[in-house]
Formats: C-alpha cells, sequence, structure tokens
C-alpha cells in the first residue's frame, strides 16, 4: 500500500510486498496487473469479517474492466456527463509525470497528493552586454533571465532582481529566445511548449549563480532604464525559477535585503558589487495601501521592529500584513491603470506584458509531487478529457448542496468551501493503466478519482448483477449479461428517464432495480480520509448534481472526514517497530478489543491515536463486564424484586436514561469516543455507584437485568 510504502524506508514495491510477509514466489505474480485484483479483495473480506463489520458482501465489486457491469455503469456515467457538457477536451496544465508519459492523478503519487499546478508570470529580464564568458558564443543575441513572479503588477517598483550565487543556472533556447533559469525550472518549461521540442530543453550552458550576479539588465515597467542583479542566498532551486524580482516598495523581504547589502560594504565586495549597483536604488512608490502609505514594505518593516534579513517571524508577520492589505485594498498610483485597485489590475498588468513579448504564462507544482513511479513530476500542457468543475453554474449547484450536507465538523465545511473556491478542471483520463475506457474513445481510461464518485448508486443494485463474485464473470440468477446494461437502462433504474423501448430485461425486473436504488437513496452518509476534501469528496458532491440535477433528494445528506490512524502517538513506521495491521490488531486484542480502542482513539478529524495500553485495558475490562453479566445471570434469584420506586431505584433509572440518550445523540454525531464514554464507562460507573448504595437492600432484578 502507499501507506506501506511510506513507512518501512523501502524503494520497490518488492520490497514493501516483502516487509509484509511476501514471499519471492508469491511477489513475482504481481507482475500481471490482474493478479492484484485477486490477491488482495479476499484477504479484505476475511480481515473485516473477523472484525466483526456488518456488510452485504453480495454488493461488492471490483472497478476497473474486469467486471463489464461497473464498467458498463461508468460509461453510462460519463455518456451522461458528457451529454450535459460537463466532460470536455483540450489543452490543460497539469500534473504530468515524464517516467510514465501521462498525468499524474493524485491516486498515482507517492507524495504531494493535493498538490496542484501554480500560474506564475515569466518576467523577461533583458540581460545587457557584455555577457559573461560562459556565454561568449551568443554575443550579439538577446538573454533573458527570466523571473517568476505570482504579483506582475508590482513590476513598475523593480529596482533589481535577486540570484542566488552557489546555485546552478543554465542557459538554453526556448520559444521566448535565449533564457537563464535553473535547470528544474527549464524542464517544467519544456513540457508548456516553451522549448522546440516537447519536454526537451535541448542544448544548454551551465552557469553558476555568481557568473550572473553584478550583471547589468532592463526590466519591462520599472522607472529605473537599467538595474542590477544581486545576491541573495535564501532562494532556493527548488522553487519558481531561481530569479527572483524584486520590489523593495511592496516585499518587505525585498526591502530588507536591499537595505542590507547598501549597509554592509563587506557583502558587497564579497560578490564583487559596486556601489553604483545598489545604491542608487531606492523603493519606488507604485501601490497606496490605506495605514501603509504608497511605501507599505518600508512602513511595515518599521512597525515591526525588522533589524535585518535574519529577523524571520517579525519579516513574515510584516509580509503577511502587506500582501494581504495591498492585494485587497491596495490602488495602483502609477501606470495606466492609475487609481484602480490592485485585485482589479494584476490580469490586465500580466496580459498587457506578454502582448508586449515581455513575459509569458508559466507553471510548475504548487510544491514537490513524485508519482508513484519515483519520478518528480512537472506541469504540462496536455490534450485531455477533464471534467469542467469550477464552471459558475456548476459550482452554483455543488454549494447548494454542500449547504444541506451534514458535514459533523465546522473545520470540514469550511474545507469544502474553500474547495468550491479554488478547484477547476480535473483530467478525467488517462492513457494506460487500470479503468474503464472512456465509451466515446478507447485510447484513453477514466482515472481512479473520476470513476468512483457515484458508485453507491451501483451499490443498490449491484448484488441483481454480480451473481457473488468481485468480476461478476459467473453470472447472476436473473440472466443479466453486461451488453443488457444499456444507457436507456441505467437511465430508468437511476429514475432519470422513461422504461427504454428496446430491451431483453422485464419491466418487473428493472422496477425491482429502482426500486431498490430509491429505497437507499440519497447517499445518507459517505465516510472518508480528509485528505480527500480537496478532490475525490468534492468530486463526489459535483457529480451527484449534475447526474441528478433534477432531483435535489437524490443529492449527497451527509460526509464524515476522518484522520489517519497513529500508533501509539507515533506514524507507523515498520522500519522503527511501529506498526499493526487490522489482523495483527484482531488476534491480539480481539475485535472487540481493537473496536473499543478505535472508538478512543478521537473524534476530530486530526489524526486518531490507537493506543495498545487502552486496547490492553479494555480487553480486560470487557472480560471482567462479561464475568459480571454471567454472575449477574446465575444469581439472579437473589437480587430483589417487586416495585423499583426506592430513592436509589429512582435516581438509577434517571442516570440510566439519561446516559442512554447521551449515547444516542453522540452516536448520531459520529462522536463515538463521547459515547463509549457514557454509554460504556459512566454507564458501568452509575452501576457500581448503584450497587453500593442498594447494599443493604440489594440491586433491583429489572434496572439489572
Amino acid at each position: 500500500s502507499k501507506a506501506a510504502s511510506k513507512s518501512v524506508g523501502a524503494k520497490y514495491q518488492w520490497q514493501i510486498m516483502r516487509s509484509l510477509g511476501l514471499s519471492d514466489e508469491e511477489i513475482k505474480k504481481f507482475c500481471d496487473t490482474d493478479y492484484w485484483l485477486d490477491y488482495f479483495p479476499p484477504l479484505a473480506v476475511k480481515d473485516l469479517k473477523s472484525f466483526g463489520v456488518h456488510v452485504d458482501w453480495r454488493r461488492t465489486f471490483i472497478t476497473t474492466d474486469v467486471n463489464p457491469f461497473f464498467s458498463s455503469f461508468v460509461q453510462w456515467q460519463f455518456m451522461r456527463l458528457r451529454d450535459s457538457q460537463k466532460v470536455k477536451y483540450g489543452k490543460r496544465y497539469t500534473i504530468f509525470c515524464e517516467r510514465d508519459g501521462q498525468p499524474c492523478m493524485d491516486h498515482d503519487r507517492a507524495s504531494g497528493e493535493g498538490v496542484g499546478p501554480q500560474e506564475y508570470t515569466l518576467i523577461m529580464l533583458k540581460l545587457i552586454e557584455p555577457y559573461p564568458s560562459k556565454l561568449s558564443e551568443h554575443k550579439g543575441k538577446p538573454i533573458y533571465l527570466v523571473a517568476a513572479t505570482l504579483r506582475p503588477e508590482t513590476m513598475y517598483g523593480q529596482t533589481n532582481c535577486w540570484v542566488q550565487p552557489n546555485i546552478t543556472y543554465i542557459c538554453f533556447e526556448s520559444t521566448l529566445g535565449l533564457v537563464i533559469c535553473t535547470k528544474r525550472a527549464a524542464r517544467n518549461m519544456a513540457f508548456q511548449g516553451l522549448t522546440a521540442e516537447d519536454g526537451k530543453i535541448g542544448r544548454y550552458i551551465e552557469l553558476t549563480g555568481e557568473d550572473i550576479v553584478g550583471k547589468p539588465i532592463t526590466a519591462p515597467l520599472s522607472e529605473y532604464k537599467m538595474i542590477y542583479s544581486l545576491p541573495m542566498l535564501t532562494i532556493k532551486a527548488d522553487k519558481g525559477t531561481g530569479i527572483v524580482t524584486s520590489v523593495p516598495s511592496d516585499s518587505p523581504d525585498d526591502y530588507a535585503a536591499l537595505l542590507e547589502l547598501k549597509k554592509s560594504a563587506a557583502l558587497r565586495t564579497k560578490y564583487h558589487i559596486e556601489d553604483y549597483m545598489v545604491m542608487p536604488y531606492d523603493p519606488i512608490p507604485i501601490i497606496y495601501v490605506p495605514d501603509l502609505g504608497n511605501l507599505s514594505a518600508v512602513t511595515a518593516y518599521r512597525r515591526f521592529g525588522v533589524k535585518s534579513v535574519n529577523d524571520k517571524d517579525k519579516l513574515l508577520q510584516a509580509k503577511e500584513l502587506v500582501y494581504l492589505k495591498g492585494f485587497y485594498d491596495g490602488i495602483m498610483t502609477v501606470g495606466e491603470y492609475k487609481g484602480n485597485k490592485v485585485q482589479e489590475v494584476k490580469k490586465l498588468v500580466k496580459n498587457k506584458l506578454i502582448e508586449m513579448s515581455l513575459a509569458a504564462v508559466y507553471y510548475e507544482p504548487e510544491k514537490q509531487i513524485i508519482s508513484r513511479s519515483g519520478d518528480e513530476c512537472v506541469v504540462a500542457l496536455c490534450d485531455q478529457w477533464f471534467l469542467d468543475y469550477g464552471e459558475p453554474v456548476w459550482k452554483a449547484l455543488a454549494e447548494k448542496s454542500l449547504d444541506n450536507i451534514e458535514t459533523y465538523h465546522e473545520e470540514v465545511r469550511r474545507n469544502f468551501k474553500a474547495t468550491l473556491n479554488w478547484l477547476h478542471e480535473h483530467a478525467c483520463a488517462r492513457t494506460y493503466g487500470l479503468g474503464t475506457k472512456l465509451p466515446w474513445d478507447d485510447n484513453w481510461l477514466i482515472e481512479s478519482l473520476s470513476d468512483s464518485t457515484i458508485y453507491m448508486a451501483y451499490y443498490t443494485i449491484a448484488h441483481y448483477l454480480q451473481g457473488g463474485t468481485f468480476r461478476g464473470e459467473n453470472g447472476n440468477q436473473y440472466n443479466i449479461k453486461p451488453e443488457d446494461m444499456t444507457l436507456e437502462v441505467w437511465d430508468y433504474i437511476f429514475n432519470l428517464g422513461p422504461f427504454p423501448k428496446n430491451t431483453n430485461l422485464h419491466k418487473t425486473l428493472l422496477d425491482k432495480m429502482k426500486n431498490e436504488f430509491m429505497y437507499w437513496y440519497p447517499v445518507d452518509l459517505r465516510c472518508s480520509g480528509k485528505d480527500l476534501i480537496q478532490n475525490h469528496l468534492t468530486y463526489f458532491i459535483y457529480v451527484h448534481t449534475a447526474i441528478w440535477s433534477e432531483d435535489v433528494k437524490m443529492w449527497p445528506q451527509g460526509i464524515r472526514a476522518n484522520g489517519h490512524l497513529l500508533l501509539n502517538s507515533e506514524k507507523m513506521s515498520k522500519s522503527e517497530g511501529n506498526f499493526l495491521t487490522l489482523e495483527d490488531a484482531l488476534n491480539k486484542f480481539s475485535a472487540d478489543g481493537t473496536r473499543l480502542a478505535l472508538a478512543d482513539a478521537g473524534d476530530s478529524i486530526e489524526d486518531a491515536n490507537f493506543v495498545e495500553a487502552v486496547a490492553d485495558a479494555g480487553v480486560l475490562r470487557l472480560f471482567t463486564f462479561i464475568e459480571w453479566v454471567k454472575e449477574m445471570i446465575t444469581s439472579k434469584h437473589l437480587l430483589r424484586s417487586g416495585p423499583t420506586d426506592t430513592f436509589h431505584d429512582r435516581v438509577f433509572i434517571s442516570e440510566l436514561n439519561q446516559k442512554i440518550n447521551e449515547t444516542d445523540e453522540f452516536y448520531k454525531k459520529m462522536l463515538f469516543k463521547e459515547g463509549l464514554r457514557t454509554g460504556f464507562f459512566e454507564m458501568q460507573s452509575a452501576r457500581d455507584k448503584y450497587r453500593d448504595m442498594t447494599s443493604s437492600i440489594l440491586m433491583h432484578e429489572e434496572l439489572v437485568m
């Protein structure tokens, strides 16, 4: 599993499997992808049965094309999404695995789940000749340092650019001309149509940051006709392009770094920076911010008492204040958009720079993403089928649905709202792997976060089709064949259309299936990990509103998100001996002891904590309770009978009713730790108190039994 791969320090799948106890003879069978489907499901069923989970196992199924009934259901779903123009085709910026040669969805990642593409504006800073000696072959040709910025509207205030002296840069030919950036950024650019050959950087020249520090450049929109590249040691090679624009009027970090260079002759000398490269350059007023003035970074720098670039916490406070107020309240004081709000002109300035060939759109992953193939992912501009999440009308339906969903924790609702605000097009297909083929283009497979958004509708009628098997390969008692499940048949079953005219299936049978669906739907409760709020669970809401757009009664009613499971307050790790499978827990603590410890592990959406000492104590407490029950059964003739009207009887009855009601409420709210407290521990405490208070007259049989 992915969790195991993260915990055991194993690099390859066979190492993970060996760590889980599989023999080499067994491991080699997994070269056949179908073997995965045959090996693990029976083991999961076995463990869950041992756990005592109440499941109608007739409704189990596999969600790939080895199960033709489920594939038919998924293809019906996508045809209906396409009919309502929710599925589209075109070029989109997508997280991409070069090694696999296809988009890398969340379930395809070893790390970086939930991370998406981040858009930047590439600012082209023209290098002024003479060039560094390493670039002599390009004499006479324009060369650009390319800086990635999130704030193109601030380019009016550039006083310099920043370069990291100690990292490696490359100069290569792009569709923008000769550009200089880190190789990592160049790799991303190569997959976005910014190089001659897709995915290839081509020939390049390596440079160190020191080679390009102290060089004159021209910066688009800046009031200064010529500025210089200056050293900044905090630039990271794994973020952006390694080149950073400097706007000290509106960036506390830039102001602090520029001020330090101005103050420190030793620092300038170390990096061969002449005074004329720094001293004449002061912050340029470009944006007026209420309460901060027209040099907001300078004001915040002084207000928070920043003394140097090493005052990290104070600089962070200053940055958060300036960026927040600057974006929402700032007014441009220069340029053609003078007098307009910053948030209104950001895109306008970006588009203007692009039209003037002084900038370009550039994407990279928000954070590092490693695919399950072990490749660091890039952002690629791909031709792809995608679900048009974020489209205004569809988004409004999803928001309406969320308003009526019980989320059990307000933080979960806030996370859903935030996701709905940023989520947009999602690639829904890939070119190989496991899954169901797109019904209109069998070169594509529907990926795993998209084929499972409404499969709970399939649960309701699966037992009519599967015939008691995962794949449905043995037929079923109703003689329904996969080819019988036409689009019109699915429409009828799911209350979306009339009885189909051309079908071999009897109306009585289809009515039974339809009635089963109508009995179980809508989804009263969907439980899943909190990390899936930002993708799968939000897709779940979206697709229900699309398929049943005219019937809000079929929209989801409840979603309970949960964290992951810690073991004894630590993350599970086989290499450190802190690891427990469900099978091991059942063998060690019994099903009831395991359940008790899980219930006690926590009710919030934070990671729950399974404590083995609690499970051990739980087993003893359960044993003691069972022994007490046995004792009461054999000695009930010794208990008191007659009216239950003593003071202590009435108190005990009241406490019992109170604990029952409290426990019922906690269970309704899925607060199982609290339910365990009131329904088990406090109930027994009330019993013990009743026993002590009635020691002279004995407990009443009716109240104990």
